[in-house]
């Protein structure tokens, strides 16, 4: 007969491996990723389909199972619309249970789903919105900003114009949180390197006709003018700045351009633009190994959000395996205390803010005489450190930060 002490003793052991056993688990036997993307509209190139292309890509590298259990994609197109945005998020969270979401939206959209997420205590990831509320005001435990954000953008390609020579500026500004966003930190850092802002104009999410926009900046005077918006807006903005004959006097400098908007434009009319990006498919081995292999599939190179949508699918995939579980907080635990080391990011660190920090880099498009294919459109020009690529916590308005 076992004494008391050596049954409780047994029991306790039994609980211990019980709890663990429960813990360590897949939740409905199915790791799911929901992926909400512009698929037809301004955003679709830059992201959109590629998007889902990288996810399938990093779930397929992966082997396609977590724990043995498989992995699934379900994948969504929110038409530029923050209320199919934030309808579909909360659908994929409470019927389809899907355990994070990935995505590459406008801001405003990232901002509503952000609040679901939270709500839901889901993680989302933002490969492709830019706002730096999602880690300020907005911040959430389960939101990382895995890509870029309007002060990385702002601090790179606003600081390197004004050292070239570019003091005076004029803004054309998406109207919704991303543009203006971007504008007011570029502007703090055009002011910062001792410019001045002498003017802006605001206009409307996939806009055609930028004539008025674009003549009030010529009218202006400004040495520069700043293009604070994004996808087919950057690129019908430029389109007509040189119908206009606007870069004969004038700098354009955009503030947030893709690989495919570069690529549409061509590098007649984008020649010797600089720009910020997180990425850029020709950097090195690994950078083109991963490159080539998305080109296979999408029939494109990867902008910086495809190469972002698929770092930050493997590190969470790694993170759940790591923990035997795809329970939020433990698999976002794992994350935060995971450096990311791949092809996109060196020693990347997710801080408490959401922000995940590392290297951006200031690129020039190409002339047509320096390239020497149909994509070797850029070249990197300088690194730029991720402590001062993005905001400081010091100066943070993140909740999680301040307490």
């Amino acid at each position: 007969m076992r004494s008391p002490q050596a049954v409780t003793l047994a029991a306790a052991l039994l609980c211990a491996i019980t709890a663990v056993s429960s813990h360590a688990q897949v939740s409905n036997d199915v790791v799911k990723i929901g992926v909400i993307v512009d698929k037809s509209g301004v955003y679709s190139a830059n992201g959109g389909m590629g998007v889902v292309r990288a996810v399938e890509m990093a779930v397929k590298d992966f082997g396609g199972k977590v724990q043995g259990k498989p992995i699934q994609i379900v994948s969504a197109d929110y038409q530029n619309k923050v209320d199919i945005a934030a309808s579909k998020a909360r659908e994929w969270l409470d019927v389809d249970k899907v355990d994070v979401i990935i995505e590459s939206t406008d801001s405003a959209a990232a901002i509503a789903m952000q609040k679901i997420a939270a709500e839901k205590k889901r993680p989302i990831i933002f490969a492709g919105s830019a706002s730096t509320a999602l880690t300020n005001k907005e911040c959430s435990a389960y939101g990382i900003h895995w890509v870029y954000d309007t002060y990385a953008l702002a601090t790179g390609t606003g600081r390197a114009v004004v050292r070239d020579g570019g003091d005076s500026w004029y803004f054309i500004t998406a109207d919704y949180a991303f543009g203006n966003a971007l504008e007011a930190d570029t502007t703090a850092v055009v002011k910062s390197t001792g410019g001045k802002v002498v003017g802006a104009a605001k206009h409307p999410l996939n806009a055609s006709d930028f004539a008025s926009f674009l003549l009030q900046a010529q009218n202006s005077g400004a040495k520069v003018v700043g293009l604070a918006n994004a996808g087919k807006d950057t690129q019908n903005a430029i389109r007509q700045a040189n119908e206009f004959a606007i870069t004969a006097k004038q700098t354009l400098a955009a503030l947030l351009i893709f690989d495919t908007d570069i690529k549409g434009l061509g590098l007649k009319a984008a020649q010797g633009m600089v720009y910020t990006t997180a990425f850029y498919w020709d950097q090195n081995e690994e950078t083109r190994a991963f490159s080539h292999r998305f080109h296979a599939i999408h029939k494109g190179m990867p902008t910086m959000i495809h190469a972002g949508a698929y770092s930050a699918t493997m590190h969470y995939l790694k993170s759940a395996e790591a923990r035997k579980t795809d329970e939020p907080e433990d698999v976002l635990d794992q994350m935060r205390k995971t450096p990311v080391n791949d092809f996109f990011a060196r020693n990347g660190v997710i801080r408490k803010d959401g922000r995940m920090v590392h290297d951006m880099y200031l690129a020039q498009v190409k002339t047509p005489s320096e390239s020497k294919g149909e994509w070797d459109i850029a070249k990197i020009r300088s690194t730029i450190s991720g402590d001062q690529a993005f905001a400081p916590l010091s100066v943070s308005s993140c909740p999680l930060v301040k307490g």
